[in-house]
């Protein structure tokens, strides 16, 4: 099996030892970097299996990191933040990354969380559609399973693989009815420990661009008290 590469994008030494020491032991590559450019730079450079960061970072904070990976890379990227505001939680998931831990963090749970996000990306990577034009049509909304590629009135939408496979899950059983809980399992991979919130702040970078007013959605539609579902009548 060849070695999964970790980036630890962190500037306190006490967590990245702990971190690398931790992950090395479970037989993964480990790359760190101290500060926000450098991390980038590694990011990009390097191209590993997922990246854990930071986001009090010297030189450039990891808000900034995430938003100019994003613009280049997929690569799964869980956040690490000391702050319990709301504010900042949501818009590290808004910016593209695809979970968040909060310190003082447990090493079981995000250790649990770093293999979930690996086994996903396999999954996806491995996949083979059985139809080589493995297509849902619903209104004016395209969903390429096979190209990993969302059009909306013929116009390609610039969507994240977290964002895609949520679309995905969802439209491949329309009408049905998924909790957060259900989706973070289904989608996300595991059982989460924390937060649903995850959940709700993807549906919602989702709906600003599949929707025509994501206001009043018409694709991916609440069920208010239980969850969400893809309605299939347009």
């Amino acid at each position: 099996m060849e070695e999964r590469c970790v980036l630890i994008i962190e500037d306190d030494p006490h967590i990245v030892d702990i971190l690398k020491f931790n992950f090395i032991k479970e037989g993964y590559n480990v790359l760190v970097a101290t500060d926000g450019a450098a991390g980038l730079s590694l990011a990009l450079e390097e191209n590993p299996d997922l990246i854990l960061l930071d986001v009090m970072l010297p030189k450039m904070d990891g808000f900034e990191v995430c938003r100019k990976i994003r613009e280049k890379s997929s690569t799964p990227i869980i956040m690490l933040t000391a702050r319990e505001e709301e504010v900042d939680k949501v818009l590290g998931l808004e910016l593209g990354a695809d979970d968040y831990i909060t310190k003082p963090f447990s090493i079981r749970e995000l250790t649990a969380r770093v293999k979930a996000n690996l086994r996903r990306m396999s999954i996806d990577s491995t996949q083979t559609p059985q139809n080589p034009a493995n297509t849902i049509v619903s209104g004016d909304l395209v969903i390429n399973i096979e190209r990993y590629e969302v059009q909306k009135r013929g116009k390609v939408i610039d969507i994240t693989l977290r964002e895609f496979e949520l679309l995905k899950f969802l439209a491949q059983q329309p009408d049905k009815i998924f909790s957060r809980e259900n989706l973070l399992e289904n989608v996300w991979g595991y059982e989460y420990y924390g937060d649903v919130r995850t959940v709700d702040v993807t549906v919602r970078r989702l709906r600003e661009k599949i929707e025509d007013d994501a206001g009043m959605p018409r694709y991916i539609v609440t069920k208010r008290g239980v969850g969400y579902y893809f309605n299939k009548a347009q």
